[in-house]
């Protein structure tokens, strides 16, 4: 019978990943391993507590802290944004999403804080890359989340972001990316707290997630991972060097900045389950994380996004399998992948949280083998 290790061991060492770090909680069972090393050298044998560039399954993390911002009622849903980012409270949008950049029309409605949670802002990557208003966007706006140093700092993202215009009308289209980056801006200007501070008091600190931040501190730089890319003759080092998660970034970014363990990320994802509480201490409302968990895509928004989703809807800052159309998708199950060889999901149906964590970026918008083998043992086993 296949268990947890011999599904990673197919996948770590040789020209995959060094390590690995899985695990799925089911109740009061909860079943990791542990696999291969930090780096290619095999200096250091990878632990549970190893932490990790978790990429874009910062996303959700995001995404709860800006609904605590709603709970508190600093903020609402159908707000326009522009009361906080003024920058964009009168944006322009192509004609078509094939014209020119300055071919472009009033916007006729504003973004507003839902457009943003679910990333129907018009701001994003779509199919398409190769879109006049796409590419301004990546020439502007986009630097590497795995490279914290590649980020200018918030206000001035901002400002350059307020120069490329919306590929489609506020609501209309769903988007990648871009908006939650934004989101990370926003809970920072409303709450008058940099991001760190306000995701460590209302997230991380509840949570007991000690280990997830935006900068590894000396005391834990032992337990840092490397990171790499596939090469052709096996993993070679990634786009930024460790020290560049040392300091503090000018930019955090809340699309894809966050460092972690799998301990932490299932702490969060264990909030999620419980209807927003972990062991008596509420971060969220039970109708917060029904919204967060819950598709909010028609089904042409979903149809045209298939880049990024296979079949899933989306809800605030992750995925909704909406059916059963592979091995790994539930209806309900909840979560993301990152860029960097990590993906993390909560199956309410089953009461599971799965998180896997490597260091091999993926090199493409699709999930990579191991994490499809990785679902359908979380699904099945």
């Amino acid at each position: 019978m296949t268990d947890l290790r011999d599904v990673l061991e197919k996948h770590v060492g040789g020209a995959g990943a060094p390590g690995a770090v899985a695990l799925i909680a089911r109740g009061d069972e909860t079943e990791v391993v542990a696999l291969g090393s930090h780096d290619v050298e095999g200096t250091t044998a990878m632990a549970r507590d190893s932490i990790f560039r978790v990429a874009s399954i910062t996303k959700p993390i995001v995404a709860a802290a800006v609904l605590t911002l709603i709970e508190d009622s600093l903020v609402a849903l159908d707000d326009p944004i522009g009361k906080w980012l003024p920058e964009l409270a009168s944006p322009s949008v192509v004609r078509t999403p094939a014209s020119p950049v300055e071919d472009v029309v009033p916007a006729t409605r504003p973004i507003t804080v839902a457009d943003l949670l679910d990333f129907r802002a018009g701001w994003g990557f779509p199919a398409d890359f190769s879109l006049p208003a796409v590419r301004l966007l990546f020439e502007q706006v986009q630097a590497d989340p795995r490279n914290p140093a590649s980020f200018p700092a918030p206000d001035e993202w901002l400002a350059k972001l307020a120069r490329v215009p919306l590929l489609h009308q506020p609501g209309e289209a769903w988007l990648y990316n871009t908006c939650s980056d934004l989101q990370g801006i926003l809970i920072a200007r409303v709450s008058g707290r940099s991001l760190p501070e306000y995701l460590a008091e209302r997230v991380f600190e509840p949570l007991g997630m000690t280990d997830t931040g935006f900068v590894v501190p000396p005391e834990k730089r032992a337990r840092f991972t490397r990171l790499y890319a596939p090469g052709d003759d096996g993993p070679v080092p990634g786009s930024a060097p460790d020290d560049a998660w040392h300091t503090l970034p000018p930019f955090p970014s809340g699309g894809g900045g966050l460092v972690s363990t799998a301990d932490d990320w299932a702490a969060f994802g264990r909030m999620l389950l419980g209807g927003g509480s972990l062991d008596g201490r509420r971060v969220l409302s039970a109708e917060s994380v029904r919204r967060m968990t819950t598709d909010h895509l028609s089904p042409a928004q979903r149809e045209a996004s298939t880049l990024f989703l296979e079949g899933q809807g989306w809800g605030y800052g992750g995925s909704v399998d909406i059916a059963a159309v592979d091995p790994w998708n539930v209806p309900g199950r909840y979560g993301w992948v990152g860029g960097t060889g990590t993906t993390a999901h909560v199956i309410p149906a089953t009461g599971t949280v799965a998180v896997l964590l490597t260091q091999l970026a993926m090199t493409a918008p699709t999930p990579t083998p191991l994490m499809r083998e990785f679902w359908r043992y979380a699904v099945t086993a």
